[in-house]
């Protein structure tokens, strides 16, 4: 009789142990992180030599006006680092600026958005030269 029942106690917990794993690896599946795609959009600009200083930093309000339109993350903007010269290196441009977006869609968003453009509009005549990527990461 009592290796009947150790038989079926050890049967229960087994099969106790079966269920309980597949319910903590099904609760397990649904809680893994999965990756998130950013967007990533980055401008270069050459500004024109013949600006004054106060043009050139008048033309930082470019950026601040960006930074505050909808959808954009993550909106960094400077100046070419002073490293060492190699081949590789490009610091011909003036300034650059950087920003995420959480999809696509919201980067074409972005933009045709009214401000966007109006912003464009009002300092491209600061620039002879624009430049943009775009990416696409998996975070």
């Amino acid at each position: 009789m009592e290796r009947r029942n150790f038989i079926i106690k050890s049967a229960g917990a087994g099969a106790l142990a079966l269920v309980g794993g597949k319910v903590l690896g099904s609760t397990f599946n649904e809680t893994e992180v999965k990756p998130k795609t950013v967007y990533f959009h980055y401008l270069l600009f050459w500004l024109k030599p013949e600006l004054t200083t106060a043009e050139v930093k008048e033309f930082e309000n470019f950026f601040e006006g960006l930074k505050k339109l909808p959808y954009v993350k993550n909106f960094r903007y400077g100046k070419p680092a002073n490293s060492t010269p190699r081949a590789v290196v490009d610091n011909s441009f003036t300034y650059n600026a950087s920003m995420d977006f959480d999809s696509l869609e919201d980067l074409e968003a972005y933009g045709q958005l009214k401000e966007h453009l109006a912003l464009v509009a009002k300092y491209k005549p600061y620039f002879t030269k624009m430049m943009v990527h775009d990416t696409v990461y998996d975070k």
